[in-house]
């Protein structure tokens, strides 16, 4: 680990932008249909319930990583291959979230640009603010968090009196029932982005106020689960069912249709510069966690010296997991249950494992 804190304004920022991510601007919770902002307020409320599972080992075990405290849990070898598997997986997700913006890049602005030369780039910028620290990292949140805000506040009020907002097409309410809606909610929606949060385990030992954890984290899914709500909710009133779940950036595609005032106009540009914050942080805070992660099981004494190797992996996996954003979109199921075995299964085992191991203590006294 740095020797370095992060504050609790910092952590929220890093969460709230990670949260945003790709899902702000894909077809996200489209196949619960109209009801999708349901769907994503129920996904939000396991996010919550997902939270108590990891704060739990977290009190336990307050100033280790997350692959440290998973070897005094399920031993010295298996919990060894367990850290390991985990950073890999934190750099497989990285590399989706990279492609990702890379492939919405080309299709929305810079069409003639090869995909080798965006990926590249930003995995260098990335690459340099994480060598720069975490600290860096967080104080870079906290300011591109208020951009961010402007950038949303601009794009929503634009979208709103542009006069094709039509609330009418989000009803009726539970059109067909709960059975999409929960079908939907687990477990994709609680997956992706809810369910990766896990990630900030391997954060959370550089919080100056550790015992602000609890509301920090809360306040981050609560947010965000709103704020994604409120998206898929603009997506459908401004398109229509049947165009948001054909698009693959339905966001892009709302308010690319503002035209206001005979020159207002082309406001997509506000999707892509959110997406280019989203995406920046959360591809950092994965291949931070990856990076790092590996340099704790392989004893490494500075991560530094793994990091830009690691970044070239990450560059080579962005490039070759797909050929297209489609076929992308078709392997997703992998990434999900991946998500749901990694970030959700294992720590339910490791919440047993503690809470039996604490029973048989007590027992013993």
């Amino acid at each position: 680990m740095e020797r370095a804190k992060i504050s609790v304004i910092q952590l929220f920022s890093l969460m709230l932008i990670f949260n945003m991510g790709t899902a702000v601007v894909i077809s996200y919770g489209a196949k619960a249909g109209k009801d999708a902002w349901v769907a994503i307020l129920l996904a939000m409320c396991g996010g919550v319930a997902l939270f108590f599972i990891h704060y739990y080992s977290f009190r336990q075990y307050p100033h280790l990583l997350f692959i440290e405290y998973i070897r005094k849990i399920f031993g010295k070898y298996l919990g060894w291959v367990l850290g390991l598997i985990y950073c890999l997986f934190f750099l497989y997700i990285c590399g989706r979230n990279v492609r990702e913006f890379g492939d919405l890049i080309i299709s929305s602005t810079l069409t003639e640009t090869p995909l080798l030369v965006i990926n590249l780039t930003f995995i260098l910028v990335i690459c340099y603010v994480i060598h720069l620290g975490i600290e860096v990292l967080g104080r870079s949140a906290e300011v591109f968090i208020v951009i961010l805000v402007v950038l949303g506040a601009s794009g929503n009020f634009l979208v709103l009196v542009s006069g094709d907002v039509d609330f009418e097409r989000i009803r009726p309410v539970l059109e067909h029932g709960w059975k999409p809606i929960l079908s939907t909610t687990f477990p994709t929606l609680i997956s992706f982005p809810f369910g990766e949060m896990l990630a900030f385990t391997m954060l959370l030992p550089y919080l100056n106020r550790p015992q602000l954890v609890k509301r920090v984290w809360i306040s981050a899914v609560i947010l965000s689960g709103l704020i994604l709500s409120w998206t898929v909710i603009l997506n459908i009133s401004v398109l229509g069912l049947g165009p948001m779940k054909r698009s693959n950036f339905p966001l892009l595609m709302a308010v690319g249709k503002v035209h206001l005032l005979e020159f207002i106009e082309r406001m997509d540009v506000i999707v892509v510069f959110t997406l280019l914050i989203t995406v920046f942080f959360k591809a950092s805070v994965y291949l931070y966690g990856g990076v790092i992660g590996i340099a704790n099981l392989f004893k490494v004494d500075n991560y530094n010296h793994i990091l830009l190797p690691i970044g070239t992996i990450v560059i080579f996996l962005s490039l070759a997991m797909s050929s297209s954003f489609s076929e992308q979109t078709e392997e997703v199921l992998v990434t999900m249950y991946g998500i749901v075995v990694l970030f959700i299964a294992i720590p339910l085992i490791m919440l047993f494992v503690l809470i039996i191991r604490e029973y048989v203590k007590k027992k013993i006294q």
